[in-house]
């Protein structure tokens, strides 16, 4: 956790609990925005991710289509020269 250092002259005039105060209110603020941009980081991850799987599923069903036609291929020809 970041250290906060409040200037001298603001300590002077807030007081030490109203200090501490506003000390816990950054922190907190800066909780919230540290999770607001981690969720943001996730949401654009997952998105990525699903593309990426989307786009490899699309390669590998062709890459299977050319593979099952490379066997009917060589199973006729193994037929034809059985008969």
């Amino acid at each position: 956790m970041s250290v906060i250092a409040i200037p001298r002259h603001l300590r002077e005039k807030l007081g030490d609990d109203a200090t501490d105060a506003f000390v816990s209110v950054v922190r907190e603020i800066d909780f919230e925005a540290r999770k607001d941009t981690l969720a943001i980081a996730e949401e654009r991850f997952e998105r990525r991710l699903a593309e990426e799987i989307g786009k490899l599923r699309a390669e590998l069903i062709k890459w299977m289509f050319i593979f099952w036609c490379g066997q009917i291929g060589v199973i006729f020809a193994l037929l034809k020269l059985v008969r």
